[in-house]
């Protein structure tokens, strides 16, 4: 027993010291409190390029906005934020798909416009003062109530450019053509089944090659130089569309080439058929269409390509988002051809489109094409402002509509 007792003694001796330097330590930590000013959480991606341009505005925070404190968590490269943004993304009332997404206290924030960038600045600088601010992202509609202002400019320059491409003179021309010879037939009936087939097919095939452009896209924007490519392969586009304004039939053309016209034909004159019975005449139809969608896909592909680059440089995913939005486009996309198959139906007449009308869609096609170009190019936060967007649009528009009243004056009447 008398050998133990130094043992305890050191023992002893050890709690006590340990005791006496915790006791010391304590005050110390004290002393050095976790910084209780406003943080701003941002939730980023390395793959993401709008964040890539958002992140030296980012960097700057702290130093022009001293006892603000920047939290950045980079989702790419590690799973380890992923459950703090689903979590901070619940409490706010926004769903954790977008990036960059920031938050400051119980706002937050998704994307990058200099309105949004103007927007945290106010609440950052309220935080750290103490006061209220009223500044507000939403956007209030009559019937849809709020919308958040990210959300609302995608689906405006959605809107926008399905309108646009609406007017294609390709999917026009095909269209006008395939009911003038059912029309013929004196069937209202058959002209219903055969519309009805027709715009349901190439919906779904427009639909489908969209989504499979946007997975290439959402993939390759990752790539800093591909927005870029997309700006200048809407350019190109947009240029030979012009040409084909001022110079129809001459040089290299996004249109259905000559060579397939006479197999077109071929395809909508057996439409005519009497002794086709609904279930065959849909088949038909069906066959015909896809055959046709294909043929016509590269006069039809330039504003998916653009519309497809603008989400994958917003940062969009392959999520409830985008499919909302490719109903959106795909829907407006037929509301032109939509307004001509009422019209074939109740009238059963219809006029065919010409050459005149074809050139002149070509060139309020190319001229906002150039402008969606320049856009991507040199400044693609315009197409993250609805308002901006809607200007954008309206002056290309305009500058259409000034060449063909000027020039086209007189070639349109002769």
């Amino acid at each position: 027993m008398g050998r133990l007792q130094p043992a305890t003694a050191a023992l002893v001796a050890l709690w006590l010291a340990l005791a006496a330097l915790i006791a010391t330590l304590a005050p110390a930590r004290a002393e050095t409190p976790e910084p209780n000013g406003p943080v701003l959480h941002v939730f980023w991606s390395l793959t993401c390029p709008v964040c890539i341009r958002q992140k030296p505005w980012i960097d700057g925070l702290e130093a022009r906005f001293p006892g603000l404190r920047v939290e950045a968590m980079e989702l790419s490269r590690s799973d380890r934020d992923h459950a703090r943004f689903d979590a901070m993304a619940a409490e706010r009332g926004i769903r954790p798909e977008f990036v960059p997404t920031l938050m400051l206290g119980p706002r937050a924030w998704i994307g990058d416009t200099p309105t949004l960038r103007a927007e945290i600045e106010a609440a950052i600088e309220a935080a750290l003062t103490g006061t209220e601010t009223v500044t507000d992202s939403a956007l209030r509609l009559p019937i849809w109530g709020e919308v958040d202002a990210a959300a609302a400019s995608l689906a405006g320059v959605t809107a926008l450019i399905a309108f646009v491409d609406g007017f294609n003179p390709c999917s026009l021309w095909v269209l006008t053509l395939l009911l003038g010879m059912v029309i013929a037939s004196g069937s209202r009936s058959r002209v219903a089944v055969v519309g009805v087939s027709f715009l349901l097919t190439t919906a779904l095939i427009y639909g489908a090659f969209i989504a499979g452009l946007f997975s290439v896209m959402a993939w390759a924007f990752a790539l800093p130089w591909v927005r870029w490519a997309v700006a200048l392969f809407a350019l190109g586009f947009g240029l030979v569309s012009i040409k084909d304004y001022f110079w129809h039939g001459r040089g290299f053309s996004f249109s259905i080439p000559e060579g397939q016209k006479p197999g077109i034909y071929t395809r909508l004159r057996r439409l005519r058929q009497e002794d086709l019975n609904t279930p065959a005449l849909i088949a038909a139809t069906v066959a015909m269409a896809a055959g046709i969608a294909l043929v016509e896909l590269p006069c039809t592909a330039g504003f998916p390509v653009v519309w497809s680059g603008i989400l994958a440089d917003r940062g969009l995913t392959a999520g409830a988002g985008f499919w909302g939005l490719l109903a959106l486009y795909v829907l407006i996309y037929l509301g032109v051809e939509l307004v001509i198959f009422a019209v074939a139906v109740t009238g059963m007449s219809l006029g065919r489109m010409g050459e005149r009308h074809g050139r002149a869609l070509k060139l309020i096609g190319g001229v906002v094409m150039v402008a969606l170009a320049g856009a991507l190019a040199l400044r693609p936060e315009l197409m993250e402002d609805l308002g901006a967007s809607v200007l954008l649009f309206g002056g290309a528009l305009g500058v259409a509509l000034a060449v063909l009243l000027v020039h086209g004056r007189r070639w349109w009447r002769a």
